[in-house]
């Protein structure tokens, strides 16, 4: 059950060597890292999106797992794919799956169903692997994206994720972090996208799943991770966590791209 690579060459370099030296430029070895409950990082191309995802993970002290939660873009698979064993092979070597949190995961987690079709061709997740390869080589995953967005089913996963990470208090290698992954508003002028975005940071500064929610709708901000980032904010204050710090935003027009079509890049560690 080894899934291979879906954007390789794409989104990241497809030789390891290479690869590793894209992401040393983008992380951000500034701050000490420090443990987190929780953090939400972007999942465009490195060339865009890198420098905000490295300072998310250059601030973060890695534990043995990250339990990942993305959007479903392609729509295939259950409303809750949980990819469940084996590993995922990347250009610096494969990252393995931490089956038996795992395990607990479908055991807990509402809808929560072991898929691995909504995976194959899904980037949101394989992005952030490079990052955490290079701060934690040895680091296991649980990968999970979901299909659509519904506030009963986001408050639902993310309280079953809340008790689960809850329940390895005291195990060795410390609790698994829990990762968001979105982009902000597509496609619109670099001032109209940093307005509306500006809502969506504001309630995710908050750890206000309902203020995001409401931003989102009111302002019509096309951030294609909501659902992802509504679990893990329910999660993180259940976990005890009382806000988020906002590490960096970007658009793609800070990389070169037309400022009249971008996307917005939010990085927080919580």
């Amino acid at each position: 059950m080894l899934r291979q690579p879906a954007v390789a060459g794409l989104f990241y370099s497809s030789s390891a060597e290479a690869l590793e030296d894209e992401v040393a430029r983008c992380l951000d070895h500034s701050v000490p890292p420090r443990p987190a409950i929780a953090a939400v990082s972007p999942h465009a191309g490195l060339m865009y999106s890198g420098p905000v995802a490295g300072s998310v993970y250059g601030r973060i002290a890695l534990p043995e797992t990250v339990i990942l939660v993305g959007p479903n873009h392609t729509g295939i698979g259950p409303a809750v794919s949980v990819y469940s064993e084996g590993a995922w092979q990347m250009p610096g070597g494969a990252v393995s799956i931490d089956r038996e949190l795992a395990q607990q995961i479908l055991a807990r987690c509402p809808h929560a169903v072991a898929d691995m079709s909504a995976h194959q061709q899904e980037h949101c997740l394989e992005v952030q692997l490079p990052f955490l390869q290079a701060v934690n080589p040895h680091i296991r995953i649980v990968p999970i994206v979901l299909g659509f967005r519904d506030r009963a089913m986001c408050h639902a996963v993310g309280e079953s994720l809340a008790a689960i990470v809850s329940a390895t208090d005291g195990a060795v290698g410390g609790r698994p972090l829990l990762i968001a992954s979105t982009d902000m508003n597509h496609y619109e002028s670099d001032a109209v996208t940093r307005e509306k975005d500006r809502h969506a940071i504001t309630a995710i500064a908050r750890l206000d799943p309902e203020g995001l929610e409401a931003a989102v709708t009111d302002h019509q901000i096309s951030m294609c991770g909501i659902a992802p980032t509504l679990a893990v904010l329910h999660a993180a204050r259940r976990l005890g966590a009382t806000g988020a710090t906002l590490v960096s935003y970007a658009t793609s027009a800070d990389r070169g791209g037309d400022r009249a079509r971008v996307v917005g890049y939010a990085g927080f560690t919580i």
